[in-house]
């Protein structure tokens, strides 16, 4: 399979001569580092939209995205809502309003399991306040407009290949311990909303114990809302307690094979 990464939590995945997407977020503002020069009105393929959560860095451009490629989304109820509220049409979407949906499709299968989005820390919040400090009137808009809803991670079964993808690093141990009983090949966490998200991953990494780990969502996609994540604390900690699992960091468009 091949893997690209879009930034963000942002993923195609193409399989034989299927491609699909996870939370495809492009837009970003001038201050984005890295540069994304993809934009949202050129992707024109898609046959399915996985979704993790409602908030704008992950459903912002789907309906262009799904308006474009005629593409299915599976999302939460309250993500599907939002989405037709911005002009998708409801017969493109598909709801996912229980843990454990799977649904097959001719090149590989999907399920989603019932998640949590990671508790931004107090120290975050202040930070991130600071930043923003008298432009927060500006943003507030897009915050509200773009609710959470149920968080969902996915497990795609491709060419005899477990991946699994969190949009988002609020799992209890239990939710890890239940996903950790299929063995995974390849890991997609992310590493945003927390100052100890490195920390957080790792335990991702510990419990589930993936041949591979793709880390995502450390870019500085919308500041002064975000800021760039420094990951070494994560690949140090992998390449220490786990020195089995091979960690892939890969660049904003970088694809690789898997």
């Amino acid at each position: 399979m091949e893997i690209t990464w879009w930034g963000t939590a942002g993923f195609r995945i193409k399989t034989g001569r299927t491609v699909f997407l996870i939370d495809p977020y492009l837009s970003r503002n001038r201050a984005a580092e890295p540069v994304q020069y993809l934009r949202p009105e050129k992707i024109r393929e898609g046959e399915q939209i996985f979704i993790s959560h409602g908030h704008f860095d992950h459903i912002l451009d789907v309906p262009i995205i799904a308006g474009n490629s005629d593409g299915i989304v599976y999302c939460s109820r309250v993500a599907a809502d939002t989405l037709i509220s911005k002009g998708l049409k409801r017969k493109q979407i598909r709801v996912v309003d229980t843990d454990g949906f799977s649904v097959d499709f001719d090149d590989y299968h999907a399920q989603a399991f019932f998640s949590q989005h990671v508790k931004f820390d107090r120290w975050l919040v202040l930070k991130t306040l600071a930043q923003i400090n008298v432009r927060l009137l500006r943003y507030l808009p897009m915050l509200r407009d773009y609710p959470q809803g149920q968080v969902l991670s996915w497990r795609f079964v491709i060419e005899d290949k477990i991946l699994h993808f969190f949009g988002s690093g609020g799992s209890p141990a239990d939710e890890l311990e239940r996903l950790a009983c299929k063995e995974t090949d390849i890991l997609l966490i992310p590493l945003q909303g927390h100052t100890n998200i490195c920390e957080i991953a790792l335990e991702y990494v510990q419990v589930m114990q993936p041949k591979i780990v793709i880390p995502h969502h450390q870019d500085n996609f919308y500041p002064p809302i975000s800021t760039t994540v420094d990951i070494n604390p994560l690949i140090d900690g992998i390449r220490r307690e786990c020195p089995r699992t091979d960690i892939r960091v890969m660049g904003i468009n970088e694809s690789i094979i898997v």
